[in-house]
């Protein structure tokens, strides 16, 4: 049985974003509760005890203190139940909350290698002692099991795969555009078969993508833009979603549309986009069309 745990739904910045005064953020910080989101990350479980984070948002620390499956046990003064992390990329938005995970409890770090390539060029990332978070490269298309501490086995198998991206943000300037590092996940209980994608981060439904969201019983899929020239039109930025490596919404609900998909949530919504709120049309089309927007804290089982 996998267990599912949404902790953040928004993209880079959350909702509200800081120095953000768009409608959405606005209606955020005057008490609108649909919309107060932290940074993309969700947590896994194959048994209800050990917990794998994909992706460490820069809001981590929130997201563990607002969830009691993650949680030390009681009767051991230092513990936790999180087994591991796996990253996806290495956007500050998946890598950042790392630096909440220092204080020298054991869990292993999954990632591609140009992604530990980047942990290991900044030393800052050299808190996590590496006698106790062992980092570890996994390959696209290689299956993996993310194991325990005590090297016991997790019940989960993970298959990576390149998706169409680019590189984190803070090195567009050292990388060509189309040198991506971003992943998406097949993670799948290998007791009863069960399985999800996650794929937040996706800049193009290519035939290939599409073979590969194919019949999944439940998907979270990059819901980052509306529209792809929303940041320019709102005055909030000057690139479009695909520069950013950003499929936008209503072209993906047609993409994808026929492939036999289960639940669908759209995942890693930036503050400026009009489905976030409840009464928009944006919102009525998405959920017309099977989609859904997850909470901070939603719980799924699978």
């Amino acid at each position: 049985m996998l267990s599912i745990v949404v902790l953040g739904a928004a993209a880079g910045g959350g909702v509200p974003q800081w120095n953000c005064g768009c409608a959405n953020c606005v209606a955020a910080r005057n008490g609108g509760p649909a919309l107060p989101a932290t940074q993309a990350s969700i947590a896994i479980s194959a048994d209800g005890g050990n917990w794998f984070l994909i992706n460490a948002s820069p809001d981590l620390r929130q997201q563990i203190n607002t969830t009691p499956a993650l949680h030390p046990a009681p009767g051991n003064r230092r513990n936790t139940p999180i087994a591991g992390v796996i990253l996806t990329n290495g956007e500050v938005d998946a890598i950042a909350g790392l630096l909440s995970l220092r204080e020298g409890s054991p869990f292993s770090l999954y990632a591609h290698g140009q992604v530990l390539d980047i942990l290991a060029d900044n030393s800052i990332f050299n808190v996590l002692d590496p006698a106790l978070v062992p980092r570890v490269a996994v390959e696209p298309g290689v299956t993996f099991e993310p194991l325990l501490p005590d090297g016991a086995a997790s019940g989960l198998e993970i298959t990576p795969f390149l998706t169409p991206g680019k590189p984190a943000l803070f090195l567009e300037s050292e990388r060509e555009a189309a040198d991506g590092d971003t992943l998406g996940l097949v993670i799948r209980d290998h007791r009863d078969g069960q399985s999800l994608v996650f794929l937040a981060a996706c800049g193009e439904v290519t035939p290939e993508i599409a073979a590969r969201l194919a019949g999944a019983p439940l998907l979270f899929f990059d819901g980052t833009l509306w529209r792809d020239d929303e940041m320019i039109a709102l005055g909030l930025g000057r690139k479009t979603g695909r520069h950013m490596g950003h499929i936008a919404m209503e072209a993906a609900i047609p993409a994808l549309d026929g492939l036999g998909i289960g639940r669908k949530y759209f995942l890693h919504i930036n503050n400026s986009n009009p489905a976030l709120r409840p009464d928009s049309p944006e919102r009525a089309r998405t959920e017309q069309q099977g989609w859904r927007i997850p909470a901070d804290g939603m719980e799924i089982t699978l």
